[in-house]
């Protein structure tokens, strides 16, 4: 797999991430690696290769109800992509994006298979919107320190359900009360209307890559296109910050990336 040439990333970049959550790598990838990988993800789609979560499973706001109603079978996303082929696999453990994911961790780096590990699809008319929330919301670590890397196989924008940050909230302190049972962020108060209006449509073209910060509150809107949006997803940890013993972040392997 080719990346671009930039060997790492610069003190402004570091500071970036640690203020905003994210950050931004524009055409990281490859045209080639990345219709190498949407190919497989066609095919896997179109085959139903298993495991798939279906957006009647998620349990979102305009779901289908159930596998057997009308759109009940719309993949959400193929779960296990690091096992499913050697394209996403190359790309998880690619050596700039492990040296990059050094430099914001402070440490060698892990890929947990346990959380993400995915190629996330929007599809039209049954893809469905997601509110805001943190990743950490449902994984077990000692530290909300983790990163999760997202490349855009195709276009990404607020049209077709692209990402949407509220920038720098990965350092804000909310309360209990403003979550709801799920760990969404309650739209009914004003204190996170006041949130909600700092939020940021991230546009992303075929080969970005973007790196969020696991307490970074992130959403994305549905796909008002006519095309299927692919992204892949992975998680990082530093070598440090092992998953909690009996937790479902432990439940799967844990790859250390780093020599």
């Amino acid at each position: 797999m080719s990346t671009n040439t930039t060997p790492a990333l610069s003190a402004t970049q570091i500071k970036a991430f640690e203020k905003d959550g994210y950050l931004i790598l524009p055409r990281m990838v490859s045209a080639v690696d990345c219709a190498l990988m949407a190919a497989t993800t066609n095919t896997h789609l179109a085959q139903a290769v298993a495991p798939l979560e279906y957006e009647s499973e998620v349990g979102y706001a305009g779901a289908p109800e159930s596998l057997e109603s009308v759109g009940g079978r719309t993949a959400r996303r193929l779960r296990n992509a690091y096992q499913r082929h050697v394209y996403y696999r190359t790309w998880a453990a690619n050596p700039q994006l492990v040296t990059m994911l050094e430099l914001l961790l402070g440490e060698a780096v892990c890929l947990t298979l346990s959380h993400h590990n995915c190629v996330m699809t929007k599809h039209p008319h049954f893809g469905t919107a997601t509110g805001w929330h943190r990743d950490i919301r449902y994984w077990s670590f000692p530290h909300n320190e983790l990163i999760s890397v997202w490349l855009a196989l195709d276009n990404e924008n607020a049209n077709n359900g692209g990402l949407r940050f509220i920038p720098g909230s990965h350092r804000f302190d909310i309360k209990p009360e403003q979550m709801d049972e799920l760990d969404f962020l309650r739209p009914e108060m004003a204190e996170n209307q006041a949130l909600f209006a700092q939020g940021k449509s991230i546009e992303l073209q075929q080969g970005d890559v973007v790196f969020f910060h696991s307490g970074l509150f992130h959403a994305a809107g549905r796909n008002n296109t006519e095309v299927v949006k692919e992204s892949v997803v992975f998680a990082y940890h530093g070598q440090s910050n092992q998953p909690l013993p009996g937790s479902r972040s432990a439940a799967s392997e844990d790859i250390l990336l780093s020599l």
